[in-house]
C-alpha cells in the first residue's frame, strides 16, 4: 500500500531543473523515446492530453515492434491525435547486434493488438533519432524532458553523440528495470533494459539527472477491461481505439500472469514526469548485468552516480489521472 508521497533525493543532482521549474510556468517539453506497442500508445494519448506537458516530438526506436513499425506506428498515433509534431526514427537493434525479434505474442504482429493495417502517414523527420535528441536538448537547454519507454539505444547513442546532452536536459525519465522485485522477460531482468542491456548500462554509467520509473511500480497501476470500457465511453475516438487495441494485450496478461488487467507501464513513466510526488523513490547507482542467465538485471550500485528509484506509488491515482485526461481526448 502506497503510504508517503515524499520522494527522497539530491537536489545537487538537479541545477537545470531547479532553475527550469523556477522561470518555466507553461506546459513541461517533453519527448518521448518509444516503441509502439499499446501501452506506448496509451502513453503518447495521456500526453497529448495533459494540460502540463507540451510533447514536442517522438523519436521511435526498435522494441516491441521493429523500428520501421515503430516510427510508422508513432506517426499514425500523432495524426490520430490530430497533432502536428516530427517523429525521428533512431536505432533498429541492440548494440553489436544486427536483429530484432519483436514482442509479437504481447503486442501482436504490428504493434497493436489485432488492428494490422496500419498506414503509412507523412515522413519521418530527417534527422535520425539520437540527432533529434541532441539537437532538442541543445534549443530547450535545461527545459527538457525526455522520458524513454523502450530500450535505452536512442539515449545512448545521444550520450556519444554531444558530452553535453545529459547536462542539457532537465532530466531523463525511464520506464524500464526491476530494481527491487522480479523481471517480466526473464526471472531477473524487465524487457527495456533487456533488449540492449549494454546501452542501459552506458547510460546509467553517467546518466543526466534521471527517474527510473520501473516494474517495481509500475506493475501496482492495474489498468482493467472495466477501465478500459469506461474510457471509450468518454473517449469514444482514441478512448475506443485503446480500448479495441488492448484487447490482445489484456489476453496475453490473463494467460501469462493470471491477471484481469494489465499494468500501466509507459503511461506511469509519462505520469512521472509531472508528477512527482506521487512516487516514493531512492537514490542509488545502477549497473546492468551484461552475460550470464541474469544478463539485463538492474542492480544497486554504490560506484554508480545516483538516480532516482521509484519504489512505490500511488496507483489508484495514477489510474483515475490517465483516465481522467484520456478521457478528454474526441
Amino acid at each position: 500500500m502506497f503510504e508517503s508521497t515524499k520522494a527522497v533525493r539530491d537536489f545537487t543532482l538537479w541545477p537545470l531543473c531547479i532553475r527550469w521549474r523556477l522561470r518555466y510556468r507553461a506546459g513541461m517539453k517533453l519527448i518521448i523515446d518509444t516503441d509502439p506497442g499499446i501501452d506506448d500508445a496509451m502513453a503518447i494519448a495521456y500526453a497529448a492530453a495533459a494540460p502540463d506537458i507540451e510533447l514536442i516530438g517522438l523519436t521511435a526506436v526498435f522494441g516491441n515492434t521493429h523500428v520501421r513499425q515503430s516510427s510508422r506506428n508513432a506517426r499514425y498515433l500523432v495524426d490520430r491525435l490530430g497533432m502536428n509534431i516530427p517523429v525521428a526514427e533512431g536505432a533498429p537493434f541492440a548494440r553489436g547486434e544486427s536483429s530484432h525479434a519483436p514482442s509479437e505474442h504481447v503486442h501482436g504482429p504490428e504493434g497493436f493488438g489485432d488492428f494490422t493495417e496500419i498506414p503509412q502517414i507523412g515522413e519521418n523527420h530527417t534527422l535520425p533519432a539520437a540527432e533529434f535528441l541532441v539537437e532538442m536538448a541543445r534549443v530547450h537547454r535545461g527545459e527538457l524532458v525526455v522520458c524513454a519507454v523502450g530500450p535505452l539505444t536512442n539515449i545512448a547513442d545521444a550520450i556519444r553523440l554531444d558530452p553535453e546532452f545529459s547536462r542539457n536536459l532537465c532530466k531523463l525519465v525511464i520506464m524500464g528495470g526491476a530494481v527491487f522485485c522480479r523481471g517480466n522477460i526473464t526471472e531477473h531482468a524487465e524487457a527495456n533494459i533487456y533488449h540492449d542491456a549494454k546501452a542501459a548500462d552506458e547510460v546509467f554509467a553517467a546518466p543526466p539527472p534521471t527517474v527510473l520509473v520501473g516494474l517495481d511500480v509500475t506493475l501496482k497501476t492495474l489498468y482493467e477491461t472495466a477501465d478500459f470500457d469506461d474510457l471509450a465511453r468518454r473517449s469514444r475516438d482514441m478512448g475506443g481505439f485503446l480500448r479495441d487495441i488492448s484487447r490482445f494485450y489484456l489476453k496475453f496478461y490473463k494467460e501469462i500472469g493470471g491477471l484481469e488487467g494489465c499494468g500501466l507501464h509507459d503511461s506511469t513513466a509519462v505520469i512521472a514526469c509531472t508528477h512527482e510526488p506521487m512516487f516514493e523513490m531512492v537514490d542509488t547507482g545502477l549497473n546492468v548485468v551484461l552475460d550470464g542467465p541474469e544478463i539485463g538485471a538492474t542492480r544497486c550500485d554504490p560506484t554508480r552516480p545516483l538516480v532516482q528509484v521509484c519504489r512505490d506509488v500511488d496507483g489508484a491515482g495514477v489510474v483515475r489521472l490517465f483516465t481522467e485526461r484520456v478521457s478528454s481526448l474526441p
